[in-house]
Formats: C-alpha cells, structure tokens, sequence
C-alpha cells in the first residue's frame, strides 16, 4: 500500500492522532525514569512549586508520591498559547517515504508527527494551538484556539502536508516568519521546524525575522530537522552516484568518500554557527534527528513551558 492510498484524506488524519497518542503515551510512561518522574498523570493540572510563593495550593498528595512539590493549577493558569511553524519545502521530503510509520520517517513526516504529539498534550492542557505551513508560497494558517473542531482540521492540514509531493519547490522562510509575527499579537510559544536549507543570505534574513519574533516577546523554539545519517554524516556506499538538490533539480555525479571529509567539516560547522547564532539571539535550538524518538521534542516542550508560564 502506498503513502497516497494510506494517508488518504477520509482516514488519514485519524492515522496521525492515533501515533500522536502512541508517541505522547509512550513519553509519558518514560518520564518515570528521568527527572520529570512523578509529573506524568498529573503534569497537565499542576506546576513546580517555586520558592516564595503562597504553599496554600501545594497538592500534599503529589508531595507524598514523589517527594517533590506541587501547586494545583487552575483554568486561568493553563491558557498558553502556541503557534507551529512547518516548512513543507521539497527538501523537507527527503528521504522518500512510502509508508507513514513511527519507526521510517523523512523529515515532513518526522515534523508532522512532533507537531501533532505536541497538539496532543496542548489539547488535555486545555491550550490554544495555532497552525503555519509554508514553501514557496504560505500554504496554510490557522489562529491559535482550543476547540475539538479546530484540533480535527489542524490534524487534517498536518495530513495534507504529509502526503503533498512538492517538486523544486524552495522557500523563503524569513518572509513567513515576519507575517506569522505580525499575525500573532498575544504573546506565545513558537515551535519552528524546518531543515534549515538556506543560502548564506537567506540564513541572515532568517535570523532577522526570529529576532522579530523574539521582539514581541514570543518565547520560540527552533526544531532543525534533517538525517544524521545522511545530512550531516554522509554515510553512502561508495558507489557512483547521482545527488540532486530536490528544490533546484541541479544534480552532480560522484563517489562519496571522495568528499565525505569535507562534507562533513563543512556541515558541521555550519551547524555549529545555527546554534551559536540560536544562542546569541536567545533562541532555543534543539537538533530533531529523524533516526531518533520524539523525547527530545516533548522534553523541551515541558522544559519550555515552564519557563514561559513564570
């Protein structure tokens, strides 16, 4: 069965909940083991303790399970508001992906899949979630809101940039980030994913439009997606092969080890200046290795979160 007839609009979106519950619950259940052990059922109607403020809400039940402290939050304290950003540009659709499952993602549906665990927990936390997606043109957007219908319609666009087959189809994402800032006038968290394929000039552009976003005091959270593997480590027989930009159609022909070393310097480094840059502008940067589970992802967002609600 292909990706086409699989994700099909009547049942596809309801495919996508379905492992954006398996992810969440799966999160869930291992936070036993980290430092948010004791935080699992309960994390959506309570937040840390901190020190100074009134013990008067302090749940004494939580504290006798878990040794740590609590304070019962209520309706008014639990209305964040969150905006995703999705670059759905051709590279976003490598590698190609014939099935949708958890364990065999490209990065389209890697950052689908984040996106709709993310909605997930945002939804039992009673938030409002707002939806971006772009290539070359701004495909989609969505006000933040908390409705059941809005939840549904945003799983079936995540659906729709799942199945799409963009061909050359590059992007500009500075130009939608500075739109996105000027639609969002209450102060939210930012959730950006996207590779981050951009021309030294776009990349400075780039920056120019977080910083915008940054200015309206949004708190925002840039998810680069791409393949360890493949992106960054190079790892291909050493064959003869045809690589071609999938967003300019120009290829080049070559043995992979012939370059390997430099490849690798080369993308590395420019990693390394994403997250110094990321640093420098105060923007949280976390890599999303689509080889690797969604933990990462739902970790920052939980660490995020708290940061936002003080």
């Amino acid at each position: 069965m292909n990706l086409q007839n699989e994700l099909n609009k009547s049942e596809g979106f309801k495919n996508l909940e379905l492992l954006a519950k398996q992810v969440v619950e799966g999160f869930i259940a291992g936070i036993h083991k980290s430092p948010f052990h004791g935080f699992s059922a309960e994390f959506a109607e309570h937040k840390i303790y901190n020190q100074g403020e009134s013990t008067r809400h302090i749940d004494w039940k939580l504290f006798a399970k878990t040794d740590k402290l609590y304070t019962k939050r209520y309706d008014d304290e639990t209305n964040l508001r969150c905006h995703i950003i999705i670059d759905n540009s051709s590279s976003m659709h490598f590698p190609k992906m014939e099935t949708f499952s958890i364990d065999k993602l490209n990065k389209i549906g890697f950052s689908v899949l984040a996106s709709a665990a993310l909605m997930n927990i945002l939804k039992k936390q009673r938030d409002a979630v707002g939806l971006s997606i772009y290539s070359d043109a701004y495909d989609y957007y969505a006000p933040e809101k908390g409705s059941e219908r809005h939840h549904q319609m945003l799983l079936n666009h995540l659906t729709e940039a799942l199945i799409s087959k963009p061909v050359n189809k590059q992007t500009e994402t500075y130009k939608y980030l500075h739109e996105i800032a000027e639609k969002i006038h209450r102060r939210s968290m930012i959730f950006l994913f996207t590779d981050m394929f951009q021309t030294s000039e776009d990349e400075i552009k780039l920056f120019e439009a977080l910083r915008h976003l940054k200015y309206n005091k949004h708190e925002v959270v840039l998810f680069h997606v791409f393949d360890k593997e493949k992106e960054l480590e190079f790892h291909f027989d050493n064959k003869p092969k045809r690589f071609i930009d999938i967003e300019t159609g120009e290829y080049i022909n070559l043995y992979a080890d012939s370059i390997k070393e430099n490849y690798y310097k080369a993308v590395d480094d420019y990693f390394t200046s994403l997250r110094l840059k990321c640093a420098q502008y105060k923007i949280k940067y976390v890599e999303a290795d689509i080889n690797k589970d969604f933990n990462n992802i739902l970790t920052t967002y939980m660490v995020e979160r708290q940061k936002f609600a003080q």
